[in-house]
């Protein structure tokens, strides 16, 4: 059994859903090594997170933004956190509901993704700034 762990920083990205499928590959030639296993991607952070879901149609990734946005409205009366800001603590839900790790199999090499799937990092501050990923590869 091979295993790697590698913790990589993204640069900033505004908010919204955007595709860092390839960002993460180029960052993990030791995937190559791998004919048969696992990659976990974890954030380490509270205001941010991570998807799997469409990467053709840059609309869909729009679409993920607005009704993020009108699942979890900014400036809701009931919110106590509001110190760092409009944008944060529905950040911080954002964040819990969709999720601070996603696993994807690894197969001859390569993620083993559906043709039309690609991994969002999901940016729910206005200026989130630079995101750190851990990203450990377990396989044979």
């Amino acid at each position: 059994m091979k295993s790697f762990q590698k913790e990589i920083s993204l640069r900033p990205h505004s908010r919204g859903f955007h595709l860092i499928t390839q960002e993460i590959l180029q960052n993990l030639p030791e995937i190559k090594e791998i004919d048969t296993g696992w990659m976990q991607v974890f954030i380490k952070h509270t205001s941010a997170s991570l998807t799997i879901n469409e990467n053709a149609d840059p609309t869909v990734r729009t679409d993920f933004e607005s009704h993020m946005n009108k699942l979890v409205p900014e400036n809701a009366p009931y919110y106590i956190h509001t110190y760092e800001g409009p944008d944060d603590m529905p950040a911080h839900i954002k964040a819990s509901l969709m999720g601070a790790s996603i696993q994807v199999p690894i197969t001859n090499g390569r993620l083993n993704m559906g043709i039309w799937q690609g991994i969002y990092l999901c940016e729910h501050r206005n200026r989130g700034g630079s995101r750190r990923l851990v990203i450990t590869i377990l396989g044979e």
